[in-house]
């Protein structure tokens, strides 16, 4: 593929190296105070039995249906509100309408009966309910979706658990149910599914007479973890969280003023990085109930009863990382006292995935391993990803690396897009629309991908385009053989020897290209350099050789031979170096038949060093070379070989341009095989007229 590593400074994601970077830091974030554990709603994936970050869900259209559901006012009438989830009618905990919605005033301080359960809620007016949702007027139940655990928060509401850790109703039964018919009604749905437990209280609810008509179906979206197939739902679980100003108002303008810090390329995809940061509801969760991870390196002291303390966490010394708490013992314990009374316990989470990838610098550099190469490569210049994570790697290494380094991790953020199959969707293992490498590499070479890839302009989605390859090593190819062709016609590196106006015009053109390309690689822009190079070079290959190809042969003189060899020789060896990011194997091959070492050691180009005489412009090349495309199109027109003789060839132009063609006719009548040149000067752009023999 051409890339550019050094194979000696490689790491795994979970090995010791990165396991004890990863244990350090959260060590460190515990010891400032940055990073806690809290009994609190958590979003739930039941089918891997894991808690789910904020960064880690995606909305999926599911359908749904409302349900008109009538709860009983102190006067008897009824207030209907429309739910999806009837299912978690035993944790309504109150109703919540809009403060400014009229039609629920009078309810705002006042109380309601819950139907088939009989349990007195409160009514409460916040501004995220939203008037023209459902009837205007919304159970709060513990829980239900994220704005159920907002209005829990700010109006300090009761914890009435209804699902538990498998997704089905808890067995228990609930102690705010105190009417043997509402415990009656809820033996029904216990350890029921969700699903089954809906249909099961709706079929109560059309009994008693406390449902309003048929449900009416609606398609909305749904919360799921990104690798779930079911939707999430909210525990109260005992969980580890990272402070990333979700809560902390202070925090989240300083992590706000890191991303305009950062040079973003493209620069409008800072704006997602705001977006999510100004959008967080919540530290970041970063415990897991996995199997596989960066293990809590913590153990918890046990009571007289076995029972774990958790405010007596017990930490180990950083010399003694990576340490696995559910196989070693803390100093001070050993293996006997394991989950035993007065003993200890291991906290038996790992951490999340981000939690280790946010660390990447870190391990990449050894930090507080190798100090040294730390402070030579930290901050680091570029992270180039993808847009989608930039919630989740790009924010949470920015994360880490201000709480622990108070700086960015980087100076400089790359965002490129997706691969998307042809049907212009998204390539994924889960749909099984991923194409891999290794064949296309085998059919069209490593080059010719590359060179797809670097159409694709960052923070775009390209497709996967094999028609784009097929142009890749064609440009690869042509690039080989007009090498070859230029060298062959003793092209050389020597300045001084060019003096004829159209070569001078070329160098002035390939400077230009040069500029063009430097300020896009500057930019980040790397598919504008590649284009600008490209277009150079089909032009360079297919009029200016051909224009000047006869007199290297010396038909001319030598001087003028000399001139456009320079000028041949010049070229070549900018466009080598030009190409040589994007087709790196190519440009080495051609480098190697005339120059010493390797190409991609050599530096960068400068427009200075390959212009020759900058009064001249480039319009000679321009014109000249436009004239003699005209002639070739009347040959094509006329289907006769381009070596087909013109009889007469009348140019009409101005002044100045017709004294450009006097400087290169020579050039241009053993180009185009004209036997007639005559020349008028005119008061018009350029015009052609060309018989032919």
């Amino acid at each position: 593929m051409g890339l550019s590593i050094d194979w000696n400074y490689t790491y795994q994601t979970i090995d010791k190296r990165a396991r004890t970077v990863s244990q350090r830091a959260f060590l460190r974030n515990l010891k400032r105070g940055e990073a806690y554990q809290a009994e609190a709603p958590t979003l739930w994936d039941v089918t891997f039995r894991t808690a789910v970050a904020q960064a880690e869900l995606e909305d999926r259209e599911r359908p749904g249906a409302f349900h008109k559901i009538g709860f009983k006012k102190q006067n008897g009438e009824n207030v209907y509100i429309e739910t999806t989830r009837p299912e978690l009618l035993p944790s309504c905990v109150a109703l919540v309408a809009n403060p400014d919605d009229d039609r629920y005033k009078e309810l705002f301080g006042k109380t309601v009966i819950t139907p088939l359960f009989g349990v007195e809620v409160p009514v409460v007016a916040h501004q995220l309910a939203d008037p023209e949702k459902g009837s205007g007027i919304a159970m709060i139940c513990t829980f239900g979706d994220l704005t159920d655990v907002i209005w829990w928060r700010e109006f300090d509401l009761p914890t009435r658990g209804l699902i538990g850790w498998d997704g089905r109703i808890v067995a228990e039964n609930p102690e705010w149910l105190t009417t043997e018919k509402a415990k009656q009604t809820f033996e029904k749905i216990v350890g029921k599914t969700s699903h089954t437990a809906r249909e099961v209280l709706v079929a109560e609810l059309k009994e008693s007479g406390d449902l309003v008509g048929d449900p009416k179906p609606i398609t909305h979206a749904v919360k799921f973890f990104e690798k779930g197939d079911k939707p999430l739902e909210i525990v109260t679980t005992r969980q580890w969280y990272i402070r990333n100003g979700g809560r902390d108002q202070e925090l989240r303008t300083k992590l706000l003023k890191r991303g305009s810090e950062l040079k973003w390329h493209p620069e409008y995809m800072k704006v997602r990085y705001e977006n999510w940061v100004e959008g967080l509801n919540g530290d970041w969760l970063i415990s897991r109930q996995r199997f596989f991870g960066v293990p809590l390196p913590l153990w918890y002291k046990l009571d007289a009863d076995g029972n774990p303390d958790y405010e007596q966490i017990i930490v180990p010394e950083e010399n003694q990382l990576p340490i696995d708490p559910q196989s070693e013992a803390p100093v001070g314990f050993d293996e006997s006292q394991r989950n035993k009374p007065n003993g200890f316990m291991g906290d038996p989470d790992v951490m999340d995935t981000w939690a280790t990838s946010s660390l990447t610098p870190q391990i990449a550099g050894s930090w507080e391993l190798d100090n040294d190469l730390f402070n030579l490569i930290f901050p680091m210049d570029l992270r180039p990803q993808s847009h989608e994570i930039i919630r989740t790697w790009l924010f949470s290494t920015v994360v880490r690396s201000h709480l622990e380094e108070n700086s960015l991790p980087w100076k400089n953020a790359s965002i490129s897009g997706w691969i998307l199959d042809p049907d212009r969707k998204k390539m994924s293992k889960s749909k099984g629309n991923v194409v891999t490498p290794i064949d296309l590499l085998e059919e069209y070479g490593s080059d010719a991908v590359r060179y797809w890839a670097a159409m694709g302009r960052p923070g775009t989605d390209t497709a996967f385009d094999t028609g784009q390859m097929k142009i890749g090593k064609r440009l690869a190819i042509k690039l080989l053989n007009a090498s070859k062709f230029s060298l062959s016609l003793n092209a050389t590196l020597n300045n001084a020897d060019v003096t004829q106006a159209v070569d001078h015009a070329l160098l002035n053109k390939l400077a230009q290209v040069v500029e063009t390309a430097t300020t896009s690689f500057e930019k980040y822009d790397y598919t504008r350099a590649l284009e600008v190079a490209e277009t150079f070079f089909w032009a360079f290959t297919d009029d200016y050789v051909e224009l000047v190809k006869e007199r290297t042969y010396g038909n001319q003189g030598e001087a003028a031979a000399n001139s456009a060899r320079a000028a041949l020789g010049i070229t070549t060896h900018t466009l080598l170096k030009l190409f040589a990011p994007f087709i790196p194997f190519v440009t080495e091959e051609v480098w190697s038949w005339w120059q010493e070492g390797s190409i991609h050691l050599q530096s960068w180009p400068k427009s200075s060093e390959i212009i020759t005489n900058k009064s001249v412009g480039i319009d000679p090349l321009n014109n000249v070379t436009w004239i003699l495309s005209e002639v070739r199109k009347v040959k094509t027109e006329n289907k006769q070989s381009m070596k087909a003789e013109v009889k007469t060839l009348e140019i009409w132009a101005k002044a100045e341009v017709i004294e450009q063609v006097k400087d290169a006719q020579k050039d241009l009548i053993a180009a185009g095989n004209i036997k007639d040149l005559k020349l008028n000067v005119a008061d018009s752009e350029i015009k052609v007229k060309a018989e032919l023999a």
